[in-house]
């Protein structure tokens, strides 16, 4: 979907960049939500201390409990992929509620964003399992007895390729989508009221499917830990 205005193509424009800007969109919202996580992350870093305030304690009580709520579903070792899928999740909110603002795109809204995080999420799954198995993790692909191997391994191989696809298209699904009828609503009714159930709407969209998202990524890691049945 083409967008009428973009405020990072203007100012890629500025040094004579816009058509790569407007072509590569998802890679400029992509900067600017990682550069806002990396400010925001070094700003509650330098804002922590041991006699904490409000913000503090909220963002204390999400976290740990967000952590716990991994460990629950991983076990114990899975407690040192926590930081991964806790950016992957952030990463994921934020870009999903860049397409609530004007003049902002949603880097999740492309393809190539959502394929990238999968990938990682993915594979990260397959690290954790042989860190965790060594050489027997391949038993996960092999089935109970070696006289099913043939059976077992290219459905085993399908099922957790159809994973980067699940996570691929399903949050670029949702995102594009919203855009989409965000585009429409604005064509036919306006700049501001039509598109404001949606928008809201949108918001809540962006949450669930940020944790959707994370929530899947933990259940793959959570499968590569458990021995191999």
């Amino acid at each position: 979907m083409e967008h009428p205005y973009l405020i990072l193509t203007s100012l890629f424009g500025m040094f004579g960049m816009e058509e790569w800007a407007a072509h590569y969109s998802h890679v400029t919202y992509m900067w600017l939500a990682m550069i806002f996580l990396i400010v925001f992350g070094w700003l509650a870093g330098k804002s922590v201390s041991l006699v904490p305030k409000a913000g503090q304690n909220v963002f204390e009580v999400l976290i740990s409990g967000l952590e716990e709520f991994t460990v629950s579903i991983t076990g114990e070792e899975g407690r040192k992929s926590f930081p991964l899928v806790l950016t992957i999740f952030l990463f994921v909110l934020v870009g999903n509620l860049m397409g609530l603002v004007p003049a902002f795109f949603p880097p999740t809204a492309s393809i190539n964003t959502t394929l990238a995080i999968a990938l990682i999420a993915v594979l990260w799954s397959h690290v954790v399992g042989v860190q965790r198995h060594g050489i027997k993790y391949i038993k996960h692909f092999l089935g109970p007895v070696p006289a099913m191997i043939p059976l077992f391994l290219p459905i085993e191989i399908i099922g957790h390729s159809a994973r980067v696809l699940s996570l691929t298209f399903r949050l670029f699904g949702n995102m594009a989508g919203h855009e989409l009828v965000v585009g429409i609503l604005l064509g036919l009714g306006g700049m501001f009221l039509a598109p404001l159930p949606v928008m809201a709407l949108g918001a809540f969209v962006a949450l669930v499917q940020a944790f959707v998202f994370y929530l899947l990524s933990t259940m793959y890691i959570a499968g590569a830990i458990e021995e191999a049945h």
